[in-house]
């Protein structure tokens, strides 16, 4: 390991990478302090603030929301508007000729998406700011009047997620790693400290052998994070040949390649949409009669520790892994392009065939995937239910520990393809470590 570190530091251009990464998360974790101009935050009360939707929304931000600090909303609307972009690069014919047209059609559409992501966050401000008056009035100085408090925190919140943004994007060209991936994990990395003092104090001060149980809990949470990584890493290589062809006196083809399929291809985005919906409940919870049926059905499916919000969260996942998945994965323009490159599955026709064979692959590990993917969603709960404070459960499983994982394994990715790049020894002796990134540019 002192090694490996050795070398990663000799290699100026890799040194000055994470340097400049790590110079641009302390600037982003300084303006995750810096209150909005206009409240006072001795009074400011958003307990409330780390609860359902409004806790997911305030962990990807690193406690900003929390703190009405000016980074309030985080990255959080640029990942919504790259998602919508992604989307209508499917769905609508014209978005995915643009993104046919190369380097000229992504800059296109990165335009249009940092246009949607101002959109998006002067409507989220605006909702923020209508959130500040009702739970926390008191905090707003009173020489500030609401027209004025109102435009002004608009303006710094817009302003505010588009430094994020621009971070992000400096960060991905002149950092190390993913930009956005990588804000969004440090922001939820920075609970974990607090979360794990929290969880040492209670056990130790229970007595009855509590330190062991915390000792168990973390080692629970090892075996936890060992999943992930067969989850985050795991393929089924389709093994692909390329017919020979001659090129002027050059001799090109003829070597059996791979095409990974990965088990799961969906990432992160089916436990954030399950997630979404069952946040409806809780919605509904205070416009119903406790004493009723059905009133005592919607507070049961509000309450993330009971059997009903565990079965159906753990269906809804499943369900929408086969959905994202046929959404981002076309096994027809997988065919076509290796029809188009001379390749072809050994016993399998090209073309529509070949088609219909990588989508009957895709099904098949996509089940399993997806099941695994259901029991990492409501392994939270179980935590808590067993005895875990509720930001230490965060840890073992759902949206905060999956993509901590993911992140980090693809910017290990990035190390180690400058160490090999440079005649370097890797991060691993035996293996490499196969990033996100890295299955998506084979595949």
């Amino acid at each position: 390991m002192i090694e490996t570190i050795r070398n990663i530091w000799s290699i100026e251009d890799l040194r000055k990478r994470i340097l400049y990464t790590f110079g641009l998360i302390f600037v982003y974790r300084i303006g995750s302090f810096i209150i909005l101009p206009g409240i006072n935050p001795a009074l400011l009360t958003l307990q409330n603030a780390q609860k359902g939707l409004l806790g997911l929304f305030d962990m990807f931000a690193g406690g900003s929301f929390s703190r009405a600090s000016i980074f309030a909303l985080g990255i959080m609307p640029y990942i919504s508007a790259s998602i919508a972009m992604q989307l209508l690069t499917i769905a609508v014919p014209s978005f995915a000729k643009l993104q046919k047209e190369g380097e000229s059609g992504q800059k296109r559409i990165n335009q249009y998406t940092r246009w949607l992501t101002v959109i998006v966050t002067a409507f989220q401000a605006l909702a923020y700011v209508t959130y500040l008056r009702q739970q926390s009035g008191a905090a707003i100085l009173p020489q500030f009047s609401p027209f004025f408090f109102a435009f002004s925190t608009i303006v710094v919140l817009t302003a505010g997620t588009l430094f994020v943004m621009w971070l992000g994007e400096k960060i991905t060209d002149k950092g190390i790693g993913n930009g956005a991936s990588i804000i969004i994990e440090i922001g939820i990395l920075a609970r974990l400290p607090h979360a794990l003092v929290a969880e040492f104090n209670a056990k130790n001060t229970s007595g009855g052998g509590g330190l062991l149980i915390f000792l168990i809990e973390i080692a629970f949470l090892v075996l936890v994070v060992m999943g992930l990584v067969v989850l985050v890493q795991g393929t089924r290589k389709v093994p692909v040949n390329y017919a020979k062809r001659m090129v002027g006196t050059r001799q090109i083809g003829g070597v059996r390649q791979f095409l990974p399929l990965k088990v799961n291809a969906a990432g992160v985005m089916p436990i954030i949409f399950a997630q979404a919906i069952m946040f409806i409940p809780m919605t509904v919870v205070g416009f119903t009669n406790p004493e009723s049926q059905t009133g005592g059905f919607i507070r049961a499916l509000s309450d993330y520790t009971s059997f009903w919000y565990n079965l159906i969260y753990g269906f809804m996942v499943i369900i929408f892994t086969y959905f994202y998945t046929a959404l981002i994965f076309n096994p027809t323009q997988i065919a076509d392009e290796m029809k188009r490159n001379n390749g072809f599955i050994p016993g399998v026709k090209p073309g529509k065939p070949t088609a219909e064979f990588i989508g009957s692959i895709m099904d098949r590990i996509t089940l399993p995937g997806a099941f695994f993917l259901a029991i990492v969603g409501i392994l939270p709960g179980f935590a808590h239910a067993l005895g875990v404070n509720t930001v230490f459960a965060s840890f073992f499983g759902g949206t905060s520990l999956l993509i901590i994982v993911g992140v980090i394994l693809d910017t290990l990715q990035q190390i180690e393809s400058q160490l090999l790049m440079r005649h370097y020894d890797g991060l691993m002796k035996s293996g490499r470590i196969a990033g996100r990134a890295a299955q998506m540019t084979t595949t």
